[in-house]
């Protein structure tokens, strides 16, 4: 048997329908899907139909893939979140460029695969944002879904 994909260190390919339809595994803070495959890492694919940017907070986007609408938050406060102090300075101002660049990129409108883990905040099932790409390719949301439906018959 497989590990689950939480202990791999991968993103699993999901859609917003099922997204929205995981269930939490309170012991260790993974989800599982509808067949029990647990995971706290995401891909997903969509455009961004609502944004929200705090400088220096935080960056909200929500991005619909058709099956569903997705809510996303970005952190962009490296600098002064007691959390980030804590770690190398040089990575932190590393991670704080590359959130400035995902905020610049993500714009209303735009394709976006975003990366990200699994999380619940007031209650709603969120993805705190670890990557965001923004997609040129149109066919690339319809490939996502392939690969998500592919994904699921063989797991």
């Amino acid at each position: 048997m497989a590990a689950p994909a939480s202990q791999i260190g991968t993103h699993v390919k999901i859609l917003g329908f099922d997204l929205l339809n995981l269930s939490l595994n309170p012991t260790d803070s993974t989800f599982s899907d509808r067949n029990g495959v647990r995971f706290s890492r995401v891909e997903c694919v969509g455009v961004v139909v609502s944004r929200e940017f705090k400088p220096g907070r935080f960056l909200r986007l929500v991005i619909d893939d058709s099956t569903g609408c997705i809510s996303c938050v970005l952190w962009l406060n490296q600098l002064s979140s007691p959390y980030f102090s804590r770690r190398s300075p040089p990575d932190v101002l590393a991670v704080a460029s590359m959130a400035a660049k995902f905020s610049a990129e993500a714009q209303i409108g735009v394709l976006a695969r975003i990366r990200g883990k699994i999380n619940v905040f007031r209650g709603e099932v969120q993805i705190t944002v670890a990557d965001v790409f923004v997609e040129r390719d149109p066919n690339f949301e319809i490939l996502h879904w392939l690969d998500c439906v592919r994904l699921s018959r063989n797991c």
